[in-house]
């Protein structure tokens, strides 16, 4: 049974800078997309970033040029560098296996989640 374990979540303040880690188990993940969402207070769960397994990536235009998602395809993790994070980025941050969308990225399903790391920015 696939697991996903996110960490690395915290309070920031305005400007700084976090790495969330998420270490997959119990199958690999090497080729598959793999991804990061997150789930603001009152909001619905949006797409950060993928990865898929051609090292290709996508963001979403709102944290475009702030985050970096990679991966480690040998230890079946994946991570999501967060700079200059401003109070809006405050969510729960979720990694995905399995990741796919169709073309115009409106929909994005994963076939495995984690169960989320709290991040916070105060401003």
């Amino acid at each position: 049974q696939a697991q996903l374990v996110e960490s690395g979540g915290g309070l920031v303040q305005a400007g700084g800078s976090l790495r969330l880690s998420c270490a997959a188990s119990g199958r690999t993940f090497s080729s598959d997309a793999m991804g990061w969402f997150r789930q603001a207070p009152g909001k619905e769960r949006e797409f950060v970033a993928v990865v898929y397994s051609s090292n290709l990536r996508e963001y979403a235009d709102s944290v475009k040029g702030r985050f970096t998602i990679s991966r480690d395809k040998a230890n079946n993790m994946a991570y999501l560098q967060l700079n200059s994070l401003k109070p809006e980025d405050t969510a729960v941050y979720y990694c995905a296996g399995g990741v796919r969308t169709w073309p115009g990225r409106a929909k994005w399903e994963a076939d495995y989640w984690g169960q989320g790391t709290q991040v916070t920015v105060s401003s």
